[in-house]
């Protein structure tokens, strides 16, 4: 790795951070932030789970659980929506960050981190679960889910469409 490559990563990560620094300067706003995004993720898993199920004739997938408020986001724990059809499961494990925001893992500064795991029974009795992360991503003019993979460092916006990628291969 050369030292312009670590002088401009630096950099990037500096910049970040000062932007992170400048939005969220008040608790109760990062609170409110966290809580908007435990809902806006609740929201997505719902409409994947609602357009799958109205394509469905056997089977239905299920959400868990099927309805979210604000007062059910725990701050200091470890947060669950689970999505699973016959012994396939797409659980999302998501917490707020130690600080009030964060740049370690992901260049964008974020409030909320966590990671989605995709499994069948043939891929438990083998030890394999899927995963990739996930953040709740703030900047000036926006908030929302970002999905890494790291095993190919692609980064895109958390949907349902993105969601149904991750699940089909639990069918096959």
């Amino acid at each position: 790795m050369s030292q312009d490559d670590a002088i401009a990563r630096l950099a990037k990560q500096i910049d970040a951070s000062r932007k992170a620094e400048r939005l969220l300067v008040n608790e109760q706003n990062v609170a409110d932030l966290r809580r908007r995004g435990a809902g806006e993720l609740h929201e997505i898993c719902a409409a994947f789970v609602a357009s799958v199920n109205r394509t469905l004739s056997l089977s239905p997938v299920e959400l868990s659980p099927p309805a979210f408020t604000a007062q059910m986001f725990r701050d200091s724990d470890v947060n669950l929506i689970r999505i699973g059809s016959q012994g396939r499961e797409l659980q999302i494990a998501f917490q707020s960050t130690a600080q009030s925001f964060s740049t370690d893992k992901f260049l964008v500064p974020y409030v909320l981190e966590g990671e989605v795991r995709t499994f069948n029974q043939k891929m438990l009795d083998r030890f394999e679960i899927r995963n990739q992360s996930l953040f709740y991503c703030v900047n000036e003019e926006s908030s929302g889910w970002r999905f890494y993979d790291w095993r190919y460092a692609r980064s895109a916006p958390l949907d349902p469409q993105l969601l149904a990628t991750l699940m089909e291969p639990l069918f096959r």
